[in-house]
């Protein structure tokens, strides 16, 4: 009973690390996986959502990775962002 209730408690946090969510609340990190050809722009939290601007890729513009990082008063349960473009 033991193992299901800890393979339980595992599964619950492996998907509530990668949750927006909890990341804005708690800390931890989220990555999003830009959809091909879109760089970001700007992001921003309005309450409990993530919001980010994208606009098309430049033929010449190099895709990269871009962290959107929290800083709190006293340095605990920090969150970030990272946003992945692609071409």
């Amino acid at each position: 009973m033991k193992k299901i209730g800890f393979i339980s408690l595992l599964f619950v946090s492996i998907v509530l690390t990668s949750c927006q969510l909890v990341t804005r609340s708690w800390g931890g990190s989220t990555t999003i996986q830009l959809e091909k050809g879109e760089k970001l722009v700007e992001a921003t939290w309005k309450e409990g959502n993530l919001w980010y601007l994208v606009e098309p890729m430049d033929n010449d513009y190099t895709p990269k990775t871009k962290v959107f990082k929290e800083s709190s008063l006293f340095g605990t349960m920090e969150g970030k962002v990272i946003f992945v473009e692609q071409r």
